[in-house]
């Protein structure tokens, strides 16, 4: 039985590799997938679903006016559909969200959408409200706080690494400048201004060597 499925977490949990993981496992076994992405995401190029780790996939860009489910119709004429993938689905808008449930109720084609819960400021994306409403399957991806905690909520912060409380919902681009959490630490750095230091993992590497290189200076002279 065809499912609509919501995939979500904080940042940097790899649901678009998933996705993509997704979509090659359909691939392999001879079948067609079709992955939908918002064409607002312009990062890399609009149409494509790219991870951090380097993995790519064409897809089919939409806006806020598109019917989805017209769109699938259209596929099916020409070829057959196994699988809808939707991409950066916080993106949705709440009839967006309406019609992958008729892909599936309808069409019996199975959707799996990945996408944010919430924004910046702790509050629901719309697409993410419909899916966590309306969704047959929901299922968290996890990953980690800085304070070791499992994050499910995302900051933004300036160059100094404060809390931005005020802007634009959507803001394409600029990742460095989000953070992912846990809800304490939201709370303390949304709401209390608490700092988070941005780390630059090359500059955690270049620490990490010069304290190693430290001890084993350390040892040498112990050793004299």
């Amino acid at each position: 039985m065809a499912k609509l499925y919501f995939y979500y977490s904080a940042m940097n949990a790899g649901k678009t590799t998933l996705l993509l993981q997704s979509a090659h496992n359909y691939r392999e076994r001879g079948m067609n997938p079709l992955l939908f992405t918002p064409a607002l995401d312009d990062r890399h190029r609009v149409g494509v679903v790219r991870s951090r780790i380097g993995l790519e996939s064409a897809a089919v860009a939409f806006s806020g006016k598109d019917d989805l489910f017209e769109c699938v119709q259209e596929r099916l004429s020409e070829q057959n559909i196994h699988c809808v993938l939707v991409d950066e689905a916080q993106f949705l808008t709440r009839d967006q969200v309406f019609q992958l449930t008729e892909v599936v109720d309808r069409l019996s084609i199975p959707t799996l959408c990945f996408g944010l819960r919430t924004d910046f400021q702790g509050e629901l994306f719309e697409g993410s409200h419909y899916l966590l409403a309306w969704a047959d399957q929901l299922q968290e991806l996890k990953t980690i706080c800085h304070t070791g905690k499992k994050a499910t909520m995302v900051v933004r912060v300036d160059e100094e690494g404060y809390a931005l409380r005020k802007g634009s919902q959507v803001e394409i681009g600029g990742n460095e400048r989000y953070v992912s959490v846990s809800r304490k630490e939201f709370k303390d750095v949304f709401y209390a201004g608490k700092q988070i230091r941005m780390i630059d993992p090359l500059e955690k590497a270049a620490e990490d060597q010069g304290e190693e290189q430290e001890e084993i200076w350390g040892q040498s002279k112990e050793a004299e």
